[in-house]
């Protein structure tokens, strides 16, 4: 059987990149890339892949968020996060998403066959530097406060949108709300956050792997 897999980063030389390793394989076909996270699940919820690579750090939607769509959209999508960061904050953020698999970019291009088969099976993967006793033991003792668990989805999202420097009225369009509704989101993005200016969001926004520095 085929495993079918969706490919989802801004960056297509990448995709292209994991998209030739996929294709090698007799059993796997990579059957839509998406350059951001909103294209992602449109095209899970259209073509319902077994597997669907993310990256984290997406325009228009972080591929965290992203993840959690495409589980309600398509649940038999198994999803692999790929990330650049190791942190364990990160990790416990992808698998409470609803991620099945973590892979670290620096190691992705050795490990990313085994990684889709492993998901597609039901088994949880983690890239080898980063070892299941950890992650079991930071979701099981510490149970963190995740900066971001304070907010509405909205807010969410238009924190990402303010942080990749959108306008109000770009924000306003690409989320299908006004102007004066957007500017009441900011307003009560910063009062949660404690932050009283827009740099300030911008800084928490990177902080926290929404957008890239």
């Amino acid at each position: 059987m085929t495993i079918t897999v969706l490919l989802a980063d801004d960056h297509a030389i990448l995709r292209d990149g994991l998209a030739a390793l996929l294709q090698a394989q007799p059993d796997i076909a990579v059957v839509a890339h998406a350059r951001d996270g909103r294209e992602a699940i449109h095209k899970a919820a259209e073509l319902k892949p077994d597997v669907a690579i993310m990256d984290i750090v997406m325009p228009e939607l972080d591929g965290i968020e992203a993840t959690r769509l495409v589980r309600r959209a398509s649940p038999l999508t198994q999803v692999a996060i790929l990330s650049m960061y190791s942190t364990s904050e990160h990790i416990f953020r992808a698998f409470q998403a609803g991620a099945k698999g973590y892979l670290l970019k620096e190691s992705a291009g050795a490990e990313l066959v085994t990684a889709v088969r492993s998901v597609h099976a039901g088994r949880r993967y983690l890239s080898q530097k980063i070892t299941e006793t950890v992650v079991d033991s930071y979701v099981r003792e510490h149970q963190p406060t995740d900066p971001l668990g304070k907010l509405s989805r909205r807010e969410h999202q238009i924190l990402q949108l303010v942080a990749e420097g959108k306008s109000t009225a770009d924000i306003a369009q690409t989320l299908s709300l006004s102007p004066k509704t957007v500017d009441t989101y900011r307003s009560r993005l910063m009062h949660k956050l404690d932050i009283d200016s827009f740099a300030g969001l911008v800084k928490f926004a990177i902080a926290c792997g929404l957008t890239p520095p």
